[in-house]
C-alpha cells in the first residue's frame, strides 16, 4: 500500500478517487494459475492461446439428411424426368465403413456423416422420394422402422452442383490455427469450441473467492421479522450479487453484530475460503463504527505490508473507506461505508476493480461515455468531492434516478449509470455534457 496511507490515527489524509484506486490495483494481484477440467474453467481467463490440433470438422461431411451422389448422375434432373439411382447402403454419423458410391449410385446420408467415397455431392430428402416412388417427400423413415430403405432405388427431381450441402474439412477452423487467445474470459462457446478440438482441461487464472459480510445490530435477514430500529440486511445480498456479477465466486456471510470480538472472531474463520475480503458499514466516525477496532486486531501490522488503512476520500457518495491485507496469506481486504448507495458505489468503484485484476483480465473497468444531462433543475455537488448520482442512460442522454442521498435503495434499483460531477464543479446545468459510468 501506499505509503501516505494512515491507519487507525486521529491523522486524516484526505485521498482522491483516483489514487485510492491506483493504491488497490497496485496492490491486488492476479491469482497464480491453475489447470482445470473444461467445465470447472467456466469464467475463468485464459491464460495460454490455444491453437487448433485437429481440423474442424475433421473431414468432409453432409450438412443436410439426403442422398450422396455423383454430379453427373443427377445432371438436368426434374420431377417429370427424375434421375433414377439405385442405393448402395446408409451413412450415419460416427460409422466408420461406407460404401464406395459409383457412377449411377447413391448412399443414404444423415446430417454430420462423412462423405463417402465417389459421392461428389449432397441432395437434400427433400429432393427426392425417398426411395418411396411417391413423389417428393419431406424425411426419411427411421431405419429401425424402415430398414429396407438402405436399398433399392430413389428418384431425384433436382440437380445438385460440386460440393453441394458438404461441409469442408477445415472450413470451421483449420490444425494450427488459434482457436482462442490469452486473456479470453471462458463462456459457453468457448468451452465448447475447447470441446470440440479435443481439450479436457486448460490452464486459467481462477475465479476469485470474495467473501462478503455486513456489520450492524441493527441488521435482520430478509423473511424474519422485523423489531423496533431494526432494517433488511441488503447491503450482503447486493454486494454478493455484484461480486457474481464481476466473475467472482462470492460466499454471503450473514451479517455481524456491533462487537469487535465477534467481527474478529469471524474474519478470521473466512480467511481460510477467501482471495479477498469485503466488508460493509462500521467504517465512519461512530462510536459504535467496530470494524476499525476489530480489523486493527486481525491485521497483519507486524508484517510487511500488511494492515488495514481507514480513508477519507474526496468522493460523493462513499467518503469513508478501508484497505489492506489480512491474514499470513496477505488477504485483500475492502471495508466499504454501510449506507446502501455509499456501499454499491464504492463496490463499482473499487471492489469490482480488485476483482477482475485478481482474475488477471486486462480491462478492469466499467466502460464510460459521455451523455447529455436530461434534468429539470440543475444538479448541485460539494466542492472538492467527486460525486456519483444515480441515473439511466439511453442514446445518449442520461437522467438523474432519485436524490443523492447514500440511503435510497429504491433509486439504485432502477439505475443503470452513475452520473460523474468533477471535484471542481458545484452545478452542471441541463443540458450539459457529463461522464457516465455505465453499469449494465
Amino acid at each position: 500500500m501506499s505509503s501516505a496511507a494512515t491507519r487507525t490515527t486521529g491523522q486524516e489524509h484526505l485521498w482522491s478517487v483516483d489514487d485510492h484506486l491506483e493504491d488497490i490495483l497496485t496492490t491486488v494481484r492476479p491469482l497464480e494459475p491453475i489447470e482445470l477440467q473444461l467445465l470447472d474453467a467456466q469464467g475463468c481467463v485464459l491464460l495460454e492461446d490455444v491453437t487448433v490440433p485437429v481440423s474442424l470438422p475433421p473431414f468432409d461431411n453432409s450438412s443436410m439428411d439426403g442422398y450422396a451422389v455423383r454430379i453427373a448422375d443427377v445432371a438436368g434432373a426434374s420431377e417429370e424426368y427424375p434421375a433414377v439411382l439405385t442405393v448402395v447402403g446408409d451413412v450415419a454419423a460416427g460409422q466408420a465403413d461406407q460404401p464406395h458410391v459409383g457412377p449411377g449410385q447413391a448412399a443414404r446420408i444423415m446430417t454430420g456423416a462423412p462423405l463417402p467415397p465417389g459421392a461428389e455431392a449432397v441432395v437434400p430428402v427433400e429432393w427426392t422420394d425417398g426411395g418411396l416412388g411417391e413423389g417428393p417427400v419431406t424425411g426419411m423413415r427411421a431405419h429401425s422402422a424402415s430398414p429396407e430403405g438402405s436399398y433399392g432405388q430413389v428418384h431425384v427431381h433436382r440437380p445438385a452442383g460440386a460440393r453441394a450441402h458438404v461441409r469442408a474439412t477445415g472450413s470451421d477452423v483449420k490444425a494450427g490455427d488459434r482457436a482462442l487467445e490469452a486473456g479470453t474470459v471462458l463462456g459457453p462457446p468457448q468451452i465448447g469450441l475447447l470441446a470440440a478440438i479435443g481439450r479436457g482441461t486448460v490452464r486459467v487464472r481462477p475465479r476469485p473467492r470474495v467473501v462478503v459480510l455486513s456489520t450492524g445490530s441493527e441488521l435482520v435477514q430478509p423473511d424474519e421479522q422485523l423489531g423496533s430500529g431494526q432494517i433488511y440486511d441488503s447491503n450482503s445480498f447486493a454486494l454478493c450479487a455484484a461480486a457474481r456479477d464481476a466473475g467472482a465466486i462470492a460466499y454471503r456471510v450473514g451479517a455481524v453484530a456491533d462487537d469487535a470480538e465477534t467481527l474478529r472472531s469471524t474474519i478470521e474463520d473466512q480467511l481460510v475460503r477467501a482471495d479477498l475480503l469485503v466488508t460493509t458499514g462500521g467504517v465512519s466516525v461512530g462510536a459504535y463504527d467496530v470494524v476499525k477496532e476489530a480489523l486493527s486486531s486481525v491485521a497483519d501490522e507486524d508484517e510487511e505490508g500488511g494492515g488495514i488503512d481507514f480513508r477519507t476520500l474526496a468522493m460523493q457518495p462513499g467518503k469513508p473507506q478501508g484497505f489492506g491485507s489480512i491474514g499470513p496469506d496477505h488477504t485483500p481486504l475492502l471495508a466499504l461505508p454501510g449506507n446502501p448507495v455509499s456501499s454499491y458505489v464504492s463496490f463499482e468503484l473499487f471492489v469490482r476493480p480488485a476483482i477482475r485484476t485478481l482474475m488477471g483480465l486486462r480491462d478492469v473497468h466499467r466502460p464510460t461515455t459521455r451523455a447529455k444531462l436530461s434534468a429539470d433543475k440543475a444538479l448541485t455537488s460539494p466542492k472538492g468531492r467527486r460525486q456519483f448520482l444515480r441515473g439511466t442512460y439511453a442514446d445518449g442522454t442520461v437522467t438523474p434516478v432519485g436524490g443523492a442521498g447514500s440511503h435510497l435503495v429504491a433509486a439504485l434499483a432502477h439505475a443503470d449509470a452513475l452520473i460523474v460531477v468533477p471535484e471542481q464543479d458545484t452545478s452542471v446545468e441541463p443540458g450539459a455534457e457529463v461522464e457516465v459510468v455505465l453499469l449494465g
